[in-house]
């Protein structure tokens, strides 16, 4: 359907948690922005996308990441994680926060319980990228970005890139840097 623009640091509904998905109230209007939300997604090669990340305040998700045989594609309402073990410490990044990247804590692996698209419970395991994919996107359903998983002194040291990174982020605008799609 469309490619829409993605909030950035800064904007407040990044920072709040989101409402909970009511799926017979959304089911009419579903496909059309989980549509929106993978060509988003896609058209800015992310692995995963928020519905805050584009202005709603829906507790829902798309992902789309990639595995040893096959690519992972998952809708995710109302998420919830229910066993977490391991740990990475790896790089990742926010398209949120174009062209940032930091080191960040997170499981090894998760199993979260959600909806998916029909409205149905699923249970999804995920390990590595997956696990860490799932975890970043529910962050941001709770109003938590990646950057607020960071050491305290971290995040103050960044805080000046920020400032700056932000008026240049201000300005970017997805729907107008991306062929439009049929």
């Amino acid at each position: 359907m469309a490619v829409r623009r993605i909030c950035k640091y800064g904007e407040k509904i990044l920072s709040k948690k989101t409402a909970k998905a009511d799926y017979k109230a959304i089911k009419d209007k579903l496909p059309s922005i989980l549509e929106d939300m993978f060509d988003t997604m896609r058209a800015v090669k992310g692995l995963g996308l928020a519905a805050n990340q584009i202005g709603l305040d829906l507790n829902l998700a798309v992902l789309e990441v990639p595995d040893e045989k096959k690519t992972v594609t998952l809708v995710i309402m109302n998420p919830v994680i229910v066993e977490k073990s391991g740990e990475l410490y790896e790089d990742e990044g926010c398209l949120s926060f174009p062209g940032l990247f930091a080191k960040i804590k997170r499981y090894s692996s998760v199993t979260v319980r959600a909806l998916n698209e029909k409205g149905l419970p699923i249970e999804i395991k995920g390990e590595g990228l997956l696990a860490k994919a799932l975890q970043h996107e529910i962050d941001h359903l709770n109003g938590i970005t990646f950057l607020d998983r960071l050491p305290l002194m971290t995040r103050l040291k960044l805080k000046p890139t920020l400032i700056k990174l932000k008026s240049r982020w201000k300005k970017i605008d997805e729907t107008k840097s991306v062929p439009k799609m049929m």
